[in-house]
């Protein structure tokens, strides 16, 4: 298989197996640079379907047999169609592609997420005061009994800076290893058939 083809599937092979409970630590994921990342760089229908579709089937994977809740959680369509805009704003960027690029976009979008998703939160959970204050309380401290959401976000944002440099290395070592292969010789066939034959003697 074309590595252009083999090397996102292993990626994502990767990413899904570090999903599972207790693989990393907690809100340390490679979501936003795997989604980011494999828009960017991968053509047409997979730069779309290949990073979504994993996390989706993953997500729902992982309810039924590590969390043992629904298999699809509503909160969990609040979450897919966010990390959908991290494909659109990198579809977007894309139009120009550098590795600049790449990383102030994965960042961006790292930190909208944080913001969304605990605003979402904040708007949904009856524990938050709808005030300003409950929401200030939302993106920073959290609830009581919880680790303070402001340091959910800062793993976030370093656990995309890490993986978005992995993936964009991997990237960049597929095109230099494209670059340097030779071509394969081809016979020109018509070429050959072109050349004039050899005269044949004229008998004596």
């Amino acid at each position: 298989m074309p590595r252009k083809i083999w090397l996102p599937l292993l990626l994502m092979l990767i990413f899904a197996v570090s999903r599972w409970p207790g693989m990393l630590p907690q809100n340390f994921s490679a979501a936003h640079a795997l989604l980011f990342c494999a828009a960017f760089w991968l053509p047409g229908w997979m730069g779309w379907v290949l990073p979504l579709g994993t996390i989706i089937v993953t997500d729902m994977l992982l309810n039924v047999f590590a969390y043992d809740v629904a298999v699809l959680d509503p909160r969990l369509v609040t979450n897919w169609v966010i990390l959908a805009l991290f494909v659109v704003l990198a579809k977007w960027l894309a139009k120009r592609r550098s590795y600049g690029r790449v990383f102030l976009g994965t960042l961006v979008g790292a930190l909208l997420f944080y913001l969304v998703s605990n605003t979402v939160s904040w708007m949904v959970n009856p524990a938050y005061a709808k005030t300003i204050a409950g929401w200030v309380q939302a993106l920073t401290v959290g609830l009581p009994g919880f680790p303070p959401t402001w340091v959910f976000g800062l793993k976030t944002l370093l656990g995309t800076g890490l993986f978005t440099g992995l993936f964009a290395g991997a990237m960049k070592l597929s095109e230099a290893m494209d670059a340097t292969e030779p071509e394969p010789e081809v016979e020109d066939a018509e070429e050959e058939e072109a050349k004039p034959s050899d005269p044949s003697p004229e008998p004596a």
